[in-house]
């Protein structure tokens, strides 16, 4: 096996790239950026919308993996969130103020569609048409995810989702409906958001829906099958994908004149040491978490790391499929919150019944001075660099958007959000450097918009721009010092003492208040 030099080459030179990034500190605009270079935020439909149980919506996975008591002792369920279902006309009128380009936004296929096949809903119709009529009124482009983790129940209940090949049929006439009713002022889809972690997390440790596991030893999933559910739903996944493609692409695209793309999440991996050993397993795990769709995507098939290391249980691509498969993406949305650390573990490959994480024969460690995971990501555009850098000599360069970048807090802990614009600062500069260095990324969006109802912490932790008041019961909208920070990048204006002391002003009323 060939060692790929770039991972030793980014161990080794921590310290000089930090310092050479610490030079676009206040050094960069907006006008740097290419005139047509997106900036704007996201969210998805079951952590924003709400209206759960309203106007014909019927339960996704989502909603029973919430009702199971999965997103953490704070706050249980999204069936209000934050109501963006009724106030979606004053949330873009926020982001229309706020100056964002874009809007990154997932529709649920239980409101459009509540059984997953069959009727539409014509009240699920009606609000993403307001939604999107609304923003584009406003001159704000939607960027629409077609499957956010919120598979409907129905299907999960009939043939188990994502790990049935009878789920290709019906996400693509899913999709046709949205290319139909919505391609005439959408222009940019994305078909799966973060399948290697849906894959990984729904289907082999369990700790996001439809929580199926069966080796895990944190999550007490009730079924699944850890060994050989996540490779038969990321299979499928990337044929639903495919078809959607092929159908967007033969009847829609020339006249919509848009786009279609899938989403990962891309992790920071790093050797734990300068080993030869820990340089090849983090080549393996890059060939695991990426590879393991972007070949496919790429060149019709997996890697080879992984058709030796699952063996049979990794399903294989027939003729056809390999070619529908390949080529079928006009970009990339790529998500990235976490770094690791990977260190070989070769002892893995003995164990009789293994997991993906088994199967990569490779162990993560966090990515922090202390060894132990913290609160607060680091802020390290330098590493999300050298990923982006080694995807494109791998697979092309082809168009990227960052479709999640964010910064977690305490829900509670201030407006005066300080840590969260040092984050945005540091890695929209990174992401100028990324440009220069002939990077072909188009876009970048916020995580998120709004404070959300998040996955597995409800509503304990917070990524917004702006706060939302959930004790109220009109869930009253708030800026953070990072909204007003955004704005003003947006609009080429820079913050002053004034908008500090206003955030103050904020921060004080938000300790009178929850």
């Amino acid at each position: 096996m060939v060692i790929n030099s770039s991972f030793a080459v980014m161990h080794l030179s921590v310290a000089a790239v930090l310092i050479s990034l610490v030079s676009f500190a206040n050094a960069f605009t907006r006008n740097d950026f290419p005139p047509n270079f997106l900036f704007g935020a996201g969210t998805s439909a079951y952590q924003v919308e709400g209206a759960a149980n309203e106007d014909g919506r019927k339960p996704s996975i989502w909603d029973t993996f919430a009702y199971a008591g999965n997103a953490g002792q704070f706050e249980g369920n999204g069936d209000i969130a934050c109501d963006q279902y009724h106030k979606y006309k004053d949330d873009v009128k926020l982001m229309a103020k706020m100056g964002l380009d874009a809007y990154r936004f997932s529709i649920s296929w239980s409101r459009l569609i509540p059984d997953g096949k069959g009727p539409i809903n014509p009240k699920g119709l009606q609000y993403y048409n307001n939604l999107i009529n609304e923003l584009t009124s406003q001159g704000i482009q939607p960027h629409v995810t077609l499957h956010h983790w919120d598979l409907p129940q129905a299907l999960e209940d009939e043939y188990l989702g994502w790990v049935s090949r009878r789920i290709i049929k019906d996400f693509t006439a899913y999709a046709d409906v949205c290319f139909k009713e919505f391609g005439d002022r959408v222009k940019y889809w994305t078909t799966v958001n973060e399948g290697n972690g849906g894959a990984i997390a729904g289907y082999g440790s369990g700790f996001l829906p439809p929580q199926r596991c069966s080796l895990s030893s944190i999550y007490n999933c009730s079924k699944g099958n850890s060994s050989t559910e996540p490779y038969l739903a990321a299979h499928h996944m990337l044929l639903a994908h495919a078809s959607a493609a092929r159908l967007y692409r033969k009847k829609y695209q020339v006249k919509q004149q848009g786009f279609i793309g899938f989403n990962l999440i891309v992790f920071g991996l790093i050797p734990l040491t300068n080993t030869r050993e820990d340089i090849i397993a983090t080549q393996r795990a890059k060939d695991f978490y990426i590879g393991w769709f972007m070949n496919p995507l790429t060149f019709g098939e997996y890697p080879s790391t992984m058709k030796k290391n699952v063996g049979s249980r990794l399903p294989f691509f027939t003729s056809r499929e390999s070619n529908l498969v390949k080529g079928s993406i006009d970009f990339l949305g790529v998500n990235f919150y976490n770094t690791f650390y990977i260190k070989d573990n070769p002892g893995s490959l003995q164990k009789k019944n293994r997991d993906h994480m088994a199967d990569m024969a490779a162990e993560i460690k966090p990515y922090s001075g202390n060894g132990t995971y913290t609160y607060e990501f680091p802020v390290i555009p330098w590493i999300l660099q050298g990923m982006l850098q080694l995807m494109k000599n791998d697979f092309g360069n082809f168009p990227i958007y960052l479709h999640e970048i964010g910064q977690q807090t305490r829900r509670n802990s201030s407006l005066d959000d300080w840590s969260r614009v040092k984050y945005m600062h540091e890695y929209i500069g990174g992401v100028l450097d990324m440009l220069r260095s002939g990077l072909n990324i188009r876009g970048y969006f916020v995580w998120a918009f709004l404070d959300v109802f998040e996955l597995l912490n409800g509503l304990e932790r917070s990524f917004g721009l702006y706060y939302v008041h959930f004790e109220d019961p009109s869930l009253r909208r708030q800026p953070k010092l990072s909204a007003a920070w955004y704005s003003n990048f947006l609009n080429n204006k820079s913050i002053d003492s004034k908008i500090a002391m206003k955030t103050e002003e904020n921060s004080s009323v938000l300790a009178n208040t929850s």
